[in-house]
């Protein structure tokens, strides 16, 4: 499904200027990106995405459960504030290699499964 289409079918019955009024955006700019004539850029993306309560992964392609759930949000955010934080207190020649081991770990634990 291409961009255009997943912005059709999230539309559903609202006009597209319902939807363009919703992104601050005019309608005839919405309508090409519905038609796959240009793409928007990543501040848009994330304001579609927020105005239609999906993820931007879903949007991009990258996943296909388009909905997160209200815990889900919260607990990712958490986890991300967590890490930054974790990850501010070390120098800047550290922080890479915390994250190698965090990839690695992760990459363990999947296998593990």
């Amino acid at each position: 499904m291409t961009f255009g289409e997943k912005l059709k079918e999230l539309r559903g019955s609202r006009t597209q200027e319902e939807v363009a009024k919703g992104i601050e955006i005019s309608r005839a700019r919405y309508s090409h990106f519905e038609n796959d004539r240009n793409e928007p850029d990543l501040q848009l993306i994330q304001k579609i995405a927020d105005y239609h309560k999906v993820t931007t992964d879903y949007l991009l392609g990258r996943a296909e459960d388009s909905r997160l759930t209200q815990e889900d949000d919260e607990k990712a955010t958490e986890m991300a504030k967590r890490l930054e934080k974790l990850i501010a207190e070390l120098e800047d020649s550290e922080q890479d290699k915390a994250l190698e081991h965090l990839e690695m770990f992760v990459q363990y634990q999947k296998a593990k499964k």
